[in-house]
């Protein structure tokens, strides 16, 4: 059963940083690709960030491209999310999610979710 566990949320001031984790378990990853996304209330759910596995290739949403990397730990199964420059904007509840491969763009097809971790970016 895959398993995905989020860390590291908090309350940040403007311009801080804070590094998401994401712990995964239950089967070999790959092949996946591994994401972030995040919801603020009253707001639909949008992609953040997402990288490959296997290759290592990168993806950011145009809103924190430049402001956030994503990279990952093989030995460990750990995804994580750097977020530098914070805005109050980034203020959200951020989930991280696997997608098998040949699962249509990179924005879609994740089918497994972690628990979230609250991120509040005070001004």
């Amino acid at each position: 059963q895959v398993q995905l566990v989020e860390s590291g949320g908090g309350l940040v001031q403007a311009g801080g940083s804070l590094r998401l984790s994401c712990a995964a378990s239950g089967r070999p990853f790959s092949s996946y690709t591994m994401g972030w996304f995040r919801q603020a209330p009253g707001k639909e759910r949008e992609f953040v960030a997402a990288i490959r596995w296997g290759n290592g290739g990168t993806y950011y949403a145009d809103s924190v491209k430049g402001r956030f990397t994503i990279s990952l730990d093989n030995v460990n199964n750990t995804v994580y999310l750097q977020m530098n420059s914070l805005k109050p904007e980034d203020t959200a509840l951020y989930y991280c999610a696997t997608k098998p491969p040949y699962s249509g763009p990179i924005g879609v097809g994740y089918n497994t979710w972690g628990q979230g971790t609250q991120v509040t970016v005070s001004s």
